[in-house]
């Protein structure tokens, strides 16, 4: 078999290509032979490095010879991972339009024109909402994105089910929550302090959240997300066919809770590290989440972390 990752060097591609290579396999009787990963750097040593099963393909995926030499091999499976975040595609709406939409489409023709279909898991986003959310979030919410990011995710969702109806590919969409805990470094996501306040209080240090102790998020682990991207990959075809798109489980937590938690894990003394300066925008953007029922994707075996305190062990776990 035949696996491409796309984004392969990011915070959750790395732990995804860890867990395949020590799987094997992406089901019993489906052995890995080849994983490409594609990104546009790679860590020094790269994520499977010296496997003979890895083949690295340095680039971005918005260069279509890139994108042809990651495909050059047809592809039993794919993850795409690859994006620009929310801040930084606002911010650059060239660079967004070419990764997070074109390049996409891109990959797409490249699968159509394949064989066999490939299984194609594409990480999608809770962007496609838009802001502000209504009272509850479920499986039949109205998708109105209000940034380019949450756009063009959707853009694309509306693709891959139309590649999958044509059966060119058999795609598989998450929507994705905040991710956590990305080491601290620029990232041009501006939900970055959902990641930060974990390495601060584990490391003992200082924090100063920039939403309130009552904002309330969704949460999930870089760990669990890689359970559910696995998950969605291993699914057979015809629990896919009749809905394609999943809204993730989450934990739904106010920062006062997670503080509660990390101070349980780590000692009650940081509590008092934390101190809060709300920004009205990212409180209103990320701190104000409804409770969301995730039925389809709860019935179709996708789950969320479990509680406060396996997400904190989760998202520090030093095997991610």
């Amino acid at each position: 078999m035949h696996i491409v990752v796309t984004g392969a060097n990011g915070f959750v591609g790395k732990g995804l290509v860890r867990r395949l290579l020590a799987r094997g396999h992406l089901t019993p009787g489906q052995p890995l032979t080849t994983l490409t990963l594609a990104d546009t750097v790679f860590d020094t040593p790269a994520p499977g490095d010296g496997d003979p099963r890895v083949r690295l393909v340095q680039g971005s995926i918005g260069d279509p010879e890139v994108l042809r030499e990651a495909f050059r091999i047809p592809a039993d499976c794919v993850f795409h991972l690859a994006s620009i975040p929310g801040g930084m595609a606002e911010a650059n709406y060239e660079l967004g339009l070419r990764i997070n939409l074109h390049a996409t489409l891109d990959m797409l023709e490249l699968l159509r024109l394949q064989s066999q279909p490939a299984r194609f898991v594409f990480s999608g986003s809770i962007a496609v909402y838009g802001a502000p959310l209504p009272d509850v979030v479920d499986d039949a919410t109205p998708m109105r994105p209000t940034l380019s990011y949450g756009a063009h995710k959707l853009i694309d969702e509306i693709l891959i089910k139309d590649y999958s109806r044509r059966g060119w590919i058999d795609g598989r969409i998450l929507r994705l929550p905040g991710i956590v805990a990305r080491p601290p470094a620029p990232s041009g996501l501006l939900s970055a302090y959902m990641s930060d306040i974990f390495w601060r209080l584990a490391q003992g240090q200082p924090f100063v959240c920039p939403v309130s102790a009552e904002a309330v998020s969704w949460w999930m682990s870089a760990p669990c997300c890689v359970d559910n991207l696995l998950h969605a990959a291993a699914l057979d075809p015809e629990q896919v066919a009749a809905r394609r798109d999943f809204t993730l489980p989450v934990l739904r937590l106010t920062m006062a809770q997670l503080v509660d938690g990390l101070a349980r894990e780590y000692g009650q003394d940081r509590r008092a590290l934390v101190s809060y300066q709300p920004d009205a925008a990212l409180q209103a953007a990320f701190g104000s989440y409804p409770p969301l029922d995730a039925a389809a994707a709860e019935a179709a075996g996708f789950r969320h972390d479990g509680g406060v305190a396996e997400l904190i062990r989760n998202a520090l776990s030093p095997s991610h």
